[in-house]
């Protein structure tokens, strides 16, 4: 079985992280459903003078499955509002996609 991992690291501004949190704990990710869809995780990494380090870790059973809910009415759902909370980010979130290399 191919298996993709969708990351997006997201640099918090310090004091922030709690908020931050909170929004990833009480949003809606509209997930569940998605065809291919497998895990999802919230890292939270080390901390730098200036920010957090957090990556949003998404598991997928193929990097099409993944690209089909970019492009889908739950991607666009999740992703509402997103916008409006520009005071908790230094910079844009970085998106890095890998695919797994099985037996590896």
């Amino acid at each position: 079985m191919t298996s993709f991992i969708a990351m997006n690291r997201f640099r918090i501004v310090k004091g922030h992280e709690k908020d931050f949190e909170e929004i990833w704990k009480t949003r809606s990710t509209y997930l569940t459903n998605v065809p291919g869809f497998v895990d999802f995780n919230l890292l939270k990494g080390p901390s730098k003078d200036d920010h957090i380090l957090y990556a949003s870790h998404t598991q997928w059973k193929s990097e099409s499955d993944f690209e089909a809910w970019t492009k889908s009415e739950a991607f666009r759902k999740a992703h509402s509002g997103a916008g409006d909370r520009g005071h908790l980010y230094l910079g844009h979130p970085e998106f890095e996609g890998f695919n797994v290399v099985q037996g590896a």
